[in-house]
């Protein structure tokens, strides 16, 4: 007998990627209006301001963003002079980016606003619930990079057959 077939909205996958961009949207809303920022540019100020300076395929990885996403987001964000790249001595391929003093401001006023949302989104969730929320976000995090990997692998030895 087959399987039954579930509606969209009960698809854990379609509703975890719902919920991710309606939180991304609200908070995405509180930056683009104060600091005319979109979500890539933020996404890419906020990995830098955490991890220092990164090339962008360090940025692709950090973000899970594509990588034509992150080159534009790089680009608007060095003309904007919150951005800088530096010749990278491993690899003369690449540059790496890091923010600027006016970047590094920007990120600090930033990041209390994004807090504070954070706050508000997950007021009706108790302590031991966000812990909780957090520990299994990180679960499926690894879980879909296992599962990754192995596509990965099991592609290559498609190809390779």
């Amino acid at each position: 007998m087959p399987a039954k077939i579930s509606r969209l909205a009960e698809f854990l996958p379609y509703l975890l990627s719902v919920t991710s961009n309606a939180v991304s949207d609200c908070i995405a809303e509180e930056y683009r209006a104060k600091f005319d920022l979109k979500i890539p540019e933020w996404r890419v100020m906020a990995v830098l301001g955490d991890a220092g300076a990164l090339t962008q395929r360090d940025l692709v990885r950090a973000t899970l963003m594509d990588k034509v996403a992150v080159n534009r987001a790089c680009k608007l964000l060095e003309e904007r002079g919150l951005v800088r790249r530096s010749p990278n001595d491993r690899d003369g391929r690449s540059h790496h980016l890091e923010l600027t003093a006016t970047g590094a401001r920007m990120h600090s006023q930033i990041m209390p606003l994004a807090l504070d949302m954070e706050q508000r989104i997950f007021a009706d969730l108790g302590e031991e619930e966000r812990r909780q929320f957090r520990s299994l976000l990180l679960r499926l995090r690894e879980s879909v990079a296992r599962l990754d990997g192995n596509a990965r692998r099991c592609s290559n030895i498609e190809r390779a057959a």
